[in-house]
């Protein structure tokens, strides 16, 4: 089940995809008086909701009552939820590792940090390209988890049981702000240079897990402008999903709709930049970067099973 959020009647809803329809589920629940809308306020709600929210909109497929369906291509698609909190791991495949400077910890524990709902875009939405934030303006495809049990300490054996569902996000990153460079040390300021307006565009909606059963096995790729600047496999990455889970619920007791976001792997602009450690090595099919993201740039996160994101520079 693909879950979706949509701009209609100046609010943001919640629907499904169902072909190339978009079923407005509050809409249908209503029509049918099925008493269900309680599920169907918003994606969180409907996240919180767990299988029964999943039952009573697998029956709404099914009825699909003509007023609730609306043709994908007439509604803007907003992201498909707002997260009140992105816990981030960086450093997560080696190949992105063995493309950059490292800082002490790289590829030996997940980098631990956070972006928040201030930091959302949707998809087709821009991202902004603000110099007096930064010059090196760069992004990264990575695989967002989406969580849709509660859970503390949660065993690596059980943390797939916790997880609703996934998609997709952009990390964008501002490289001036995030490398430091002393003599032979390199540190990450991960703060400014992770968490910034328009820094984490989310989308185009969430598959639901029962769909990707395995998430180690996805094609990852990033095209910019139509090249492949990025291309690998979620079975490359130093921590699983489920590593993941375990890792940031000894911080956090994690909650429905909060947001895992699992690494990159290489191919960034860092990769050609020598002046911030840059190591960039030819690779079958992708194309080096000759700068770091400016106005007027397409970027598409694609990930197999799931999609694509676009988002323009702006």
């Amino acid at each position: 089940m693909k879950i979706v959020s949509f701009w209609r009647d100046q609010e943001v809803r919640v629907g499904i995809l169902v072909d190339e329809a978009i079923l407005d589920v509050a809409s249908a629940a209503s029509a049918q008086r099925q008493g269900q809308e309680p599920y169907f306020h918003d994606a969180l709600s409907f996240i919180r909701g767990g299988k029964a929210a999943m039952v009573a909109a697998e029956q709404l497929i099914k009825q699909r009552p003509v007023d609730a369906l609306l043709q994908r291509d007439s509604v803007k698609l907003a992201p498909p939820v707002l997260p009140s909190t992105i816990l981030c791991a960086g450093s997560n495949y080696r190949e992105h590792n063995d493309e950059k400077a490292g800082s002490p910890t790289s590829g030996k524990e997940p980098e631990f940090f956070l972006k928040t709902a201030d930091s959302v875009v949707g998809p087709e939405e821009p991202i902004v390209y603000d110099e007096k934030l930064t010059r090196k303006l760069d992004c990264e495809t990575e695989l967002a988890i989406v969580i849709g049990a509660s859970g503390r300490h949660i065993p690596k054996d059980q943390a797939l049981e916790h997880v609703f569902g996934y998609t997709i996000v952009n990390d964008v990153t501002a490289r001036d702000r995030q490398v430091r460079l002393s003599g032979d040390f390199t540190w990450y300021e991960l703060g400014r240079g992770k968490a910034f307006d328009t820094s984490a565009p989310l989308g185009p909606w969430i598959v639901t897990a029962d769909e990707i059963p395995d998430p180690q096995i996805l094609d990852i790729r990033t095209k910019i402008n139509g090249e492949l600047r990025q291309f690998s496999n979620t079975r490359n990455m130093i921590w699983t999903c489920a590593d993941l889970v375990h890792f940031f619920s000894t911080n956090f007791t994690l909650k429905a709709g909060m947001i895992i976001i699992t690494g990159t792997p290489a191919g960034t602009a860092w990769s050609t930049d020598r002046e911030l450690g840059g190591r960039w090595e030819p690779k079958p099919g992708l194309v080096a970067a000759t700068r770091y993201c400016l106005p007027g740039d397409l970027i598409e996160s694609e990930i197999e099973r799931i999609g694509v994101l676009r988002n323009p520079v702006r």
